[in-house]
């Protein structure tokens, strides 16, 4: 609680965001919250998963040669990138919401209309539009962490990360249903409908209060506290809603005079929108958070190469195990039930990962979660620099993806952590921007390994980029356990 003290003495009572948040608890109305950030984690998981299946479905119906099959899952890549930056910078400059729904439209819009591409020209536009779109899914990462009460924030944001573990799952089982027989467009269109919902429900979701804080809009946040607190049936603190900052305020000796000063105090200190989205870069790279950012930029690309590495080595290597020469995927294969079962199977994986970092997360901190993770995902690859049998590859896969995925996860819950407010979205949509490269360039690698032996330097090749994202954890100056999210750079961001 805080004691607001105006010229004459008298004093009245406010809370910060963190004490509203504590006091109303998670319940119905973080549910709801939880349940549309999920479907906007579930629609991006599916897109990402979707290129394990398209581009081989499509090569020998379209008679494409390797490269041209990785460009389909590099241009959904490279739109993710650009897309990644553009709606943090979108979501921190006009709100969380307005992000949401450029991303619904874009994303079901081109998604439904990919599945009628007439040739291989229009599709790469499409599926890059979506790539665009899909971009967004660390706003809703971000924008569920700002609902979420300090208790166990780590264990709530591993239950959110499942949202991506049950999209990979979901497109796994789609495909396993309907490639055999309906083929790859049927794929297609049936993977806008996680986004197309997200825009049907757009409504009824609330815009992050913690957003509005910092835009000095306090009446606007504490109105959907308010109605947090009612649907959760909890109370609110007694006093005004005000910045985490403000211990004494001047004015006039009313009730409201304490709330409009409240007010001007929080609206004297932010900056013009315009000026932030151009200068939020620089924020990133200042003294306080050069490090830090450079370090995530660091694991992000990584991490993310890793993991799609992981993900389309499977495919690749799931298919005709008794011969090298016959890993390319023909059209016969695209039949073939191991292929799908192999990758439906390592997509399970990803539960019981998520399962240890919910269990370790708030108890050892984040940074330790995550070695742990990446050197049992780096020993669990190892064993495929050589051929291996069916049996000892999918078990690999599997364990490989379970900690490396878990990583992922911890790392995705760590950078809207460690980045305050009015740089978050931006922050970690720059750095997930970072890790779209990786994406990128994996595809070149594991397609192209898909005709002869060439097994052996991908994976090392992954192996090492995990080494690099361990030293990147390593490094990290902060820890963010059970810590106050900050909302500008210059109140609780240390300085490296």
């Amino acid at each position: 609680m805080i004691v607001l003290v105006d010229q004459m003495g008298n004093e009245g009572f406010g809370y910060t965001l963190d004490e509203a948040l504590c006091a109303i608890g998670f319940g119905r109305f973080q549910y709801i919250v939880l349940a549309y950030s999920g479907l906007g984690w579930v629609a991006e998981a599916m897109e990402v998963m979707l290129l394990s299946f398209v581009g081989p479905a499509i090569q020998p119906e379209w008679g494409l040669s390797a490269n041209q099959e990785s460009m389909i899952s590099t241009v959904a890549f490279a739109g993710m990138l650009v897309g990644a930056y553009s709606w943090g910078v979108v979501s921190d400059t006009y709100g969380r919401k307005k992000g949401f729904l450029g991303v619904a439209i874009v994303t079901s819009l081109a998604g439904i209309l990919s599945a009628f591409a007439p040739n291989y020209i229009s599709l790469l536009i499409l599926r890059c539009f979506v790539g665009f779109g899909a971009g967004c899914g660390h706003v809703f990462t971000s924008w569920f962490l700002e609902f979420v009460p300090i208790p166990n924030r780590g264990a709530w944001m591993v239950v959110f990360s499942t949202f991506w573990t049950f999209g990979t799952i979901m497109m796994a089982s789609l495909a396993w249903l309907i490639m055999p027989t309906y083929g790859w467009r049927w794929l297609l269109g049936l993977s806008a409908v996680p986004s197309f919902m997200a825009l049907l429900f757009y409504g009824l979701v609330p815009e992050s209060p913690r957003y509005l804080c910092t835009q000095g809009r306090l009446a606007e946040a504490r109105q959907i506290l308010e109605n947090g607190a009612a649907l959760n049936q909890k109370a609110l603190p007694v006093g005004l809603l005000v910045s985490d900052h403000i211990k004494t305020i001047t004015g006039e000796d009313d009730h409201e005079s304490l709330e409009n000063n409240a007010l001007l105090s929080y609206t004297t200190s932010k900056t013009n929108s315009s000026q932030r989205s151009s200068s939020s870069v620089f924020m990133l790279l200042s003294s306080k958070l050069l490090r830090t950012t450079l370090l995530l930029w660091s694991l992000y690309f990584a991490n993310s190469f890793s993991y799609y590495g992981i993900v389309l080595l499977t495919s690749q290597l799931s298919v005709e195990q008794s011969g090298c020469d016959s890993r390319t995927l023909h059209s016969e294969n695209i039949k073939d039930p191991s292929l799908y079962v192999n990758v439906f199977v390592t997509s399970l994986a990803e539960l019981p990962g998520l399962g240890l970092a919910a269990l370790i997360l708030d108890r050892v901190g984040r940074k330790i979660s995550m070695e742990i993770m990446l050197v049992s995902g780096f020993v669990l690859l190892l064993p495929l620099i050589v051929h291996q049998n069916d049996v000892m590859t999918t078990g690999s896969l599997f364990g490989a993806r379970m900690f490396i995925s878990a990583c992922f996860s911890i790392a995705c819950i760590y950078a809207p952590e460690v980045y305050p407010t009015n740089l978050r979205a931006t922050g970690v949509g720059i750095a997930t921007a970072i890790g779209k490269i990786g994406g990128m360039v994996c595809p070149l690698i594991a397609v192209g390994m898909s005709s002869g032996c060439h097994q052996t330097l991908p994976v090392i090749l992954f192996e090492v980029t995990i080494l690099v994202a361990c030293l990147s954890v390593v490094f990290l100056p902060f820890e963010t356990k059970g810590k106050e999210l900050a909302d500008t750079t210059n109140l609780h961001a240390p300085v490296e």
